[in-house]
């Protein structure tokens, strides 16, 4: 049961600290910026196809599904935390 415990733990305690590198990395791979360098948020904006990534220009479905990662991520690490604790109970006899 400890074993389960701390595994879980430690899981959790990388992917919380995993967060924001990840999202920091989805931001970035989803912005275009134009050749002055500042981002564009929008494909309407002249001149939007610079030199970062042209993922809204060229799909924005897939920027979309792209910014959804990080959500999904959290609900991972949610799922562990809901089976550690899940399974200390059935191991302590409780569930």
């Amino acid at each position: 049961m400890i074993n389960r415990l701390i595994g879980g733990f430690i899981a959790i305690l990388i992917g919380v600290s995993l967060v924001g590198p990840l999202a920091t990395q989805v931001t970035s791979s989803t912005a275009t910026t134009n050749s002055s360098g500042s981002t564009c948020t929008s494909t309407a904006i002249a001149g939007c196809t610079g030199t970062g990534t042209a993922l809204y220009i060229s799909s924005s479905w897939g920027a979309t599904v792209l910014n959804m990662v990080p959500g999904f991520f959290a609900l991972g690490i949610l799922g562990v935390g809901i089976a550690v604790t899940y399974g200390s109970l059935r191991d302590a006899g409780v569930v």
